[in-house]
């Protein structure tokens, strides 16, 4: 038994598995996920807003960003992991920003993954953002928003609490002979809180989407374009329009580790979080109570990670 397969016996009790669905991770979604071209804003505001409305998750090509830029950070992210455990940990513990390995918040989730969260703005943080903030601007264009900036300056504000993250999945060959045909979490089921999350990853597979009907379907992975996510404040402003895709990452059985790169979109603290009247329709009763960001990011935090952050923000009518 080689020692890889030691270690990952050693800790499958502390690991999380998955049973296999029919929607394992071998069941590659070959469904309508939309894919966005970016260059031509009159079709891609519509896809965008279909997209967000079905899915809450679409993929977008034509971006703009230097795929020498996207490598060049990749390369540097797997140099830190690789480095003793030691040397890393120097960089942590992630409180809020820095290195943690395996244990994932601070409500007892773990997965085989370790990351860095940070929230620096460098070069790519910049050009990601940049996608981020064109897409909603479409968005508001679509819905008819009182500005094209109504949501994409929450993020653009120099308090916006934007993070970054690098996520690092150890290789895994030989997985599924160890773990009795079930699958290994690297990263558990959850939404994300923020408004929107701009990922990117290398080629090797393990993400998936929760679809409307409760199946897990696995996404192909592709480095040269981005994927997006609706987080839990855009569906709020939404008014449930918009649903916040519900996604995990699943350890591949592969020779090669998986290197994840995610931009959230977070607005300020003390920014109050309500559905959006120009969205609203006549008579049309919101669905959230009014929070501010700061209120609901403390309490996603305090949660598991596949708990239904919103239900303590519903209306009583509503749930």
């Amino acid at each position: 038994m080689t020692i890889l397969a030691r270690i990952l016996l050693e800790n499958l009790g502390h690991i999380k598995t998955c049973k296999p669905t029919s929607s394992s991770l071998n069941n590659i979604f070959t469904g309508n996920i939309p894919v966005v071209d970016l260059s031509d804003h009159t079709v891609a505001k519509t896809l965008i807003v279909n997209a967000c409305k079905e899915f809450g998750f679409f993929k977008v090509i034509n971006h703009g960003i230097s795929m020498d830029l996207s490598n060049k950070l990749e390369a540097e992210s797997v140099k830190f992991f690789k480095l003793p455990k030691q040397e890393k940990e120097k960089s942590g513990p992630p409180n809020p920003f820095g290195y943690g390995n395996r244990n994932i918040g601070p409500s007892g989730d773990t997965g085989l993954v370790e990351y860095l969260l940070m929230s620096v703005v460098n070069e790519y943080v910049l050009a990601v953002r940049n996608v981020a903030c064109e897409v909603l601007e479409m968005i508001a264009e679509e819905l008819h928003l009182q500005a094209r900036d109504t949501l994409s300056s929450l993020i653009r504000d120099e308090k916006s609490d934007s993070c970054f993250r690098l996520n690092y999945y150890p290789p895994c060959p030989g997985l599924r002979a160890l773990s009795n045909a079930q699958s290994l979490i690297g990263f558990g089921e959850h939404t994300d809180p923020q408004i929107i999350s701009v990922l990117r990853s290398n080629e090797v597979s393990g993400f998936q989407i929760c679809l409307k009907d409760g199946a897990w379907v696995s996404i192909p992975p592709d480095p040269t374009s981005f994927f997006l996510n609706v987080g839990d404040s855009l569906q709020v402003m939404t008014n449930g329009r918009f649903k916040s895709v519900r996604h995990r990452v699943l350890a591949a059985d592969t020779l090669k580790s998986r290197v994840s790169m995610i931009y959230f979109g977070g607005p300020p603290l003390n920014e109050k979080i309500t559905p959006l009247s120009s969205v609203m329709e006549e008579g049309e009763e919101s669905l959230y109570k009014e929070y501010t960001w700061s209120d609901y990011k403390n309490s996603a935090y305090k949660t598991k990670l596949g708990d239904d952050r919103l239900t303590n923000f519903q209306k009583p009518f509503a749930q």
